[in-house]
């Protein structure tokens, strides 16, 4: 089987994605979900802070339907299967399903930035980082 390729996400916009640690020499892509940016009405500013962090990637970007392109890439690279980071988005999930119709999926944990159960706001970095803080600084 040829390598798999890697499916970076929002939820883990890091050089040290599990995925991309177990996969080094792996393609990756990133997809820039219209709809979720839609339906989280996300500011230029943030957009720029997500577009500044995938430079920092060695990535594909795209934008359209998620599983689509993600398919589309595995495809492109000969490989039946997509390996990427954990989400607790729910989005995330029907987005795995889609893409498990037709190849593998191998999702890797994310080892928490700290431990917490409670609801965290997770729109603005400032809502969550207030909640954060009190756990990372303590």
């Amino acid at each position: 089987m040829t390598q798999p390729i890697i499916w970076i996400h929002g939820d883990c916009l890091s050089p040290r994605n599990p995925a991309l640690e177990e996969y080094p020499e792996a393609p990756a892509i990133w997809v820039w979900d219209d709809a979720l940016i839609e339906e989280w009405q996300l500011s230029l500013k943030r957009l720029a802070f997500i577009y500044e962090c995938l430079l920092e990637l060695p990535v594909v970007i795209r934008r359209g339907d998620v599983a689509k392109e993600v398919l589309a890439f595995a495809k492109e690279h000969n490989t039946n299967k997509v390996v990427t980071a954990n989400s607790p988005s729910p989005r995330f999930d029907a987005i795995c399903d889609e893409i498990e119709r037709s190849v593998e999926l191998e999702v890797f944990e994310v080892k928490p930035f700290f431990d917490y159960d409670g609801y965290i706001d997770l729109k603005r970095f400032s809502r969550y980082w207030k909640v954060a803080q009190k756990y990372v600084f303590d």
